[in-house]
């Protein structure tokens, strides 16, 4: 059984709200345009699997450089 990974739309809006409660200080629109580079950066990933995860966890350290 083969599942369709989430929209790109809803993977980035999921991100978005998890880390603009985490980063509060940081516009959201900036960590909207964190997320949607990162999410680029690895939409063309043959494993599909982790994206989401791995978006995150680069968002996250990119806002943290921005937020320091």
């Amino acid at each position: 059984m083969t599942h369709e990974p989430p929209p790109a739309e809803k993977t980035i809006a999921e991100i978005v709200e998890r880390l603009s409660a985490k980063f509060p200080d940081l516009p959201e629109a900036t960590v909207v345009e964190v997320v949607t580079e990162s999410y680029n950066e690895l939409a063309d990933a043959k494993v599909k699997d982790f994206v989401e995860v791995l978006v995150e966890k680069q968002s996250k350290k990119r806002l943290k450089a921005l937020n320091a």
